[in-house]
């Protein structure tokens, strides 16, 4: 008996978020996608970010020119790279087309980060409800990526969300207060904030999101 494979597509994609999985290929080559649902779900608290002042300064300064949804594809392309310390990364091109889709039909979002026109840094991840399901970033000059993710925080907050996602907890991200939440308590969390009116800000009044900013850093 034959087995029957299930096409991935966009709506496949946005209901696995709702039940609190994910997709990942086993190598930037792979040609299969796997849905992980682990024992251990990485949150970054939005009530309980820690902002350093060292970052909250370059933040804040003319550093970067930070922008949203302006090149999503440059910012995927820039985390499925290899990396200093990381040779491979799970983003396969079946992973970039169906995150594109996500962006062109509204779910997907990425903020970018430049320097002199160039894209330095960036993160990229899914909007629904309140919920932002945090994917991947990537960075070629100091702090490009933490910035990107001050931002990211900065307008969740502004636009009503509850729940930032980030699937695991790394070093980098135990930085700003990542913390694990057992499986059955984050499902619990992810259902209450799918509920919750949010709206992903691209760009708000400046005064508002330098002002969110300086709330972070002042903690």
């Amino acid at each position: 008996m034959s087995r029957r494979t299930v096409e991935i597509t966009s709506d496949l994609m946005l209901r696995a978020y709702r039940h609190g999985l994910f997709p990942m290929a086993e190598t930037r080559k792979g040609d299969r996608l796997y849905w992980l649902d682990p024992e251990k779900r990485g949150v970054l608290p939005l009530e309980g970010f820690h902002l350093p002042r060292r970052l909250a300064r370059t933040v804040l300064s003319s550093a970067f020119q930070v922008t949203v949804d302006q090149d999503f594809a440059g910012t995927i392309a820039g985390c499925a790279q290899a990396a200093p310390g990381r040779d491979d990364t799970w983003i396969n091109p079946q992973i970039e087309r169906l995150f594109s889709e996500l962006h062109r039909l509204g779910h997907a979002h990425s903020v970018e980060c430049r320097q002199e026109g160039q894209l330095v840094g960036g993160l990229y991840g899914v909007a629904i409800g309140g919920v932002f399901f945090g994917e991947s970033m990537f960075s070629v000059a100091r702090d490009a990526s933490k910035v990107a993710l001050v931002h990211l925080v900065a307008r969740l907050r502004l636009g009503g969300f509850q729940l930032l996602d980030t699937q695991f907890v790394t070093p980098h991200l135990a930085q700003f207060g990542a913390e694990e939440l057992a499986r059955e308590e984050y499902k619990a969390r992810l259902a209450h904030a799918l509920a919750a009116p949010a709206q992903f800000l691209a760009a708000p009044r400046p005064a508002d999101l330098e002002a969110e900013i300086r709330r972070l850093a002042a903690g």
